[in-house]
């Protein structure tokens, strides 16, 4: 007699070892799932606003009257040009200083002594420099003497006035030097060496 396969039809527990199964019949039923909505209120930055017609007005307002524009950078010749003008203008309408006035009785003999003072400090002689004057020796002393602040872009004597605002104890030789190229019209004296040879462009052609 064949054996007969035997099917388990009960809905009871199922048997150890056997797989679970899931039912997908017609009974299944999802909960239905309210929508939460929240209100946000609008916020008054949001609304369109036309700022056209204001920036219109301001650029009309700033053209019809008189603008600063500034031109980009200015050299440094032309500020140490400005600077000495200044000056001039302020001895003319002040009066010299009191330090102006004790540098005019310096002598060029004084001069003379304070670059051999500077000199002997030295362990060798500024040999690169032997046919240059004292007194533009002096100024070049004075250019390179970065305790009274930088030389570069600012005229000699503003610088020296400054220095002597500060209670530097600038060297009074060399204020009388400045006075009298001043009053030889030597204008280019104002204008530090080293800053001459920084502006200089230099060209390099063919090898």
């Amino acid at each position: 007699m064949p054996a007969t396969r035997r099917s388990r039809t009960s809905s009871g527990p199922a048997l150890k070892g056997s797989q679970k199964t899931l039912s997908f019949g017609p009974t299944k039923s999802s909960k239905p799932t309210s929508k939460k909505t929240n209100t946000i209120p609008a916020s008054p930055l949001s609304k369109t606003v036309d700022i056209n017609q204001d920036q219109d007005e301001d650029i009309a307002g700033d053209v019809s009257g008189d603008v600063d524009v500034d031109i980009g950078h200015v050299t440094s010749s032309a500020a140490i040009a400005s600077q000495t003008t200044a000056e001039s203008q302020r001895v003319k309408n002040e009066g010299p200083s009191a330090e102006e006035e004790k540098a005019r009785k310096v002598s060029d003999a004084q001069v003379r002594r304070y670059w051999k003072e500077r000199e002997a400090e030295r362990r060798a002689p500024r040999v690169h420099q032997g046919d240059l004057g004292v007194e533009e020796k002096v100024l070049r002393l004075w250019d390179m003497s970065s305790q009274y602040g930088p030389a570069i872009g600012i005229a000699r004597t503003k610088r020296w006035v400054r220095a002597n605002k500060l209670g530097l104890n600038p060297p009074i030789e060399v204020l009388a030097v400045l006075i009298k190229e001043g009053e030889r019209g030597n204008t280019g004296g104002e204008r530090a060496y080293v800053d001459e040879l920084m502006s200089s462009k230099f060209v390099v052609g063919d090898a």
